[in-house]
């Protein structure tokens, strides 16, 4: 059996930040992400800034993770520190930025760095910053370049995917490419159509080491039949 697939249901959990973004989300749908993320054991949710602060039930060691610049990136680079730093302050320990897309696809990675450096001088460590490269819409010079930028601007994660571009979501294509070159140095987190625990399993194996899920109930259910689907390979039948 492979080491992600004796992943159980609690080190899974652990992995993803249980996410909300709906534009249409209300105050009582981001109350039951969070009674939800709690009984799951989630490592965080993952909500729309707007929404912050929220509460988090004491003791529970549950993150709160939030989004700048999001979905398009298409916004300036002050104006995506301000909405970070917002961010931090109403409580968020963690931020997803979105980068300027256009900037990558044209190979101007020195605006994709300064794009991200702006960002992280506004939320300095311990606040972790995910840097959203969009990666279905980009070549794979073009993800290795973005998350050279990354890296170099300090981020602490490279995330695949909003899960709103039309382009699509994670594939473990992107998960291994982006994995290989920050090369353990920053976390990889994999996002944007993973529905099933199978799915989430094989981006693990690709190198995610966070995963951004909305379906998490429904992916962590479906952990004990990949488990056992891989023990059957393995004894041969």
């Amino acid at each position: 059996m492979s080491s992600t697939a004796s992943l159980d249901r609690t080190e899974l959990a652990r992995l993803v930040d249980h996410t909300l973004l709906k534009p249409e989300a209300t105050a009582a749908d981001v109350a039951a992400l969070i009674a939800e993320a709690v009984a799951l054991g989630t490592y965080s949710i993952c909500v729309s800034p707007s929404v912050l602060p929220v509460e988090v039930p004491e003791g529970s060691g549950l993150l709160v993770a939030t989004v700048c610049g999001f979905p398009s990136g298409k916004h300036h680079s002050a104006i995506k520190a301000a909405e970070a730093s917002r961010a931090v302050r109403d409580g968020a320990d963690e931020v997803d930025m979105v980068i300027d897309l256009g900037a990558a696809t044209s190979g101007d990675f020195a605006k994709v760095q300064a794009d991200i450096a702006a960002v992280r001088e506004a939320v300095p460590h311990p606040t972790v910053l995910k840097v959203i490269i969009e990666s279905a819409a980009l070549t794979d010079d073009e993800i290795v370049g973005t998350c050279r930028a990354a890296e170099a601007a300090g981020a602490d994660f490279v995330k695949t995917s909003t899960g709103f571009h039309p382009a699509g979501g994670a594939s473990v294509h992107a998960v291994s490419l982006m994995a290989a070159t920050v090369g353990g140095r920053l976390g990889v987190k994999a996002s944007g159509g993973i529905r099933t625990a199978h799915a989430a399993l094989e981006m693990v194996a690709a190198g995610a080491t966070r995963l951004g899920l909305s379906g998490t109930a429904a992916v962590l259910d479906g952990l004990e039949g990949e488990t056992a689907a891989a023990s059957g390979s393995d004894s041969g039948y």
